[in-house]
């Protein structure tokens, strides 16, 4: 297992090039760079709500290494991970990031956490280093050298209700998120699609990050009715309300619409709470697509079947490393600038097929599907 900062050239035979890490097995500690190859800083929710990602979200970024590695790596050069817990209280992230930046120990920042965590990063790695940030988020990333690759409201939410407003006649909505930016965001949003598949909002909540005890919330569902709830919690905090919401007899006659639920997610939650529960995502492992289960067989192939599942954001991490990859070959080079202006148009491929950026967004087909017990069968491709 990757500790905080270990030095991560992880090896075995399936993975030539990558070694045991061989810092000093103290936190934030990494054995002297080699100015030959590029150091990747993959900022990584270890702990906190959003920990349930981590190790299949390292995984996913180490096998794309290593695939990368065997052909050359990035411009030549081979990429090296140095894993840090984007999970830390805010200061303590801020006090690794600017230590990284004052050591000149990283060539690259690819990031998987909350956008709480982006918007403390940013500030420090803006007009230093190149930060692509891989999972779904509120949208709206314009800082210089930040490039974003997850799903965003347009894409992902609007579709998704509209389908409801449609197929199930949904009309009243309650939303729920963690009370961050991305929530925040993204519901700000979701209200101007609701309104327009003739919709309305009959309450809304936002829940304190690690707050498990979702009483209040569910007696006000309970009271209000509403044919759907509209769910942007994150990670753990999802699975515990969406656990209690099954336990308490909601799921049989309320819709769930959840804003950022894998496979992971409901293995947490249990099959027997997963009742109309909904999802739309640009990657789910249960949904078959050719470049889906080359993904999933290299993935098997390299940690072995009972590996923790690579579900939506892990696997953004394997495509963060290809999109990097692919933005770098069309520069020819790692300059800040030069990267950021290269992103535009550029086409690349990982978990989800072949996608590209334009106006500053990855443009990727939108899977809407039902859960079923612990896997989502396909209801609409957007």
């Amino acid at each position: 297992m990757l500790a905080n900062g270990t030095y991560s050239r992880l090896g075995s035979a399936s993975m030539p090039g990558i070694r045991p890490g061989l810092g000093d097995g103290l936190p934030g500690k990494v054995r002297r760079r080699d100015r030959r190859k590029l150091r990747v800083a993959h900022f990584t929710s270890l702990s906190g709500s959003a920990g349930i990602w981590g190790p299949p979200s390292v995984n996913s970024a180490v096998l794309a290494a290593s695939e990368i590695n065997k052909r050359g790596g990035i411009l030549g050069r081979e990429i090296e991970l140095v894993v840090h817990d984007a999970g830390k209280a805010p200061e303590d992230l801020t006090r690794a990031a600017e230590d990284l930046v004052a050591s000149e120990d990283a060539d690259i920042v690819v990031g998987s956490h909350m956008s709480a965590a982006r918007v403390s990063l940013r500030q420090i790695f803006k007009g230093r280093l190149p930060y692509v940030y891989t999972p779904i988020y509120e949208g709206g990333e314009r800082t210089p050298g930040v490039l974003a690759i997850g799903e965003t409201p347009p894409r992902q939410a609007r579709p998704a209700i509209a389908w409801l407003a449609e197929r199930r006649r949904a009309r009243s909505w309650y939303l729920i998120g963690s009370d961050y930016v991305w929530p925040w965001l993204s519901h700000r949003a979701v209200k101007r699609y609701i309104a327009e598949a003739g919709g309305r909002v009959v309450g809304e909540d936002f829940v304190p990050v690690g707050e498990h005890d979702h009483g209040p919330y569910l007696e006000r569902i309970r009271a209000i009715q509403p044919d759907v709830v509209f769910i942007s919690l994150i990670g753990l905090d999802g699975i515990v309300f969406n656990r209690s919401f099954g336990e308490q007899g909601l799921g049989s006659r309320i819709l769930r619409l959840a804003n950022c639920v894998d496979e992971t997610v409901l293995l947490g939650i249990g099959a027997d709470n997963t009742a109309n529960l909904f999802a739309a995502s640009g990657y789910f492992a249960s949904v078959c697509t050719g470049p889906g289960e080359t993904f999933r067989d290299a993935y098997r192939k390299a940690f072995g079947a009972l590996a923790p599942l690579a579900g939506s954001t892990a696997q953004s991490n394997y495509e963060g490393l290809y999109f990097l990859e692919a933005v770098a070959r069309r520069a020819g080079t790692l300059d800040l600038c030069a990267l950021s202006a290269a992103a535009e148009g550029a086409v690349y491929s990982g978990g989800r097929g072949p996608l590209g950026m334009l106006r500053r967004n990855v443009e990727m087909p939108i899977y809407f599907a039902e859960a079923e017990g612990f896997d989502f069968r396909l209801r609409e491709t957007f």
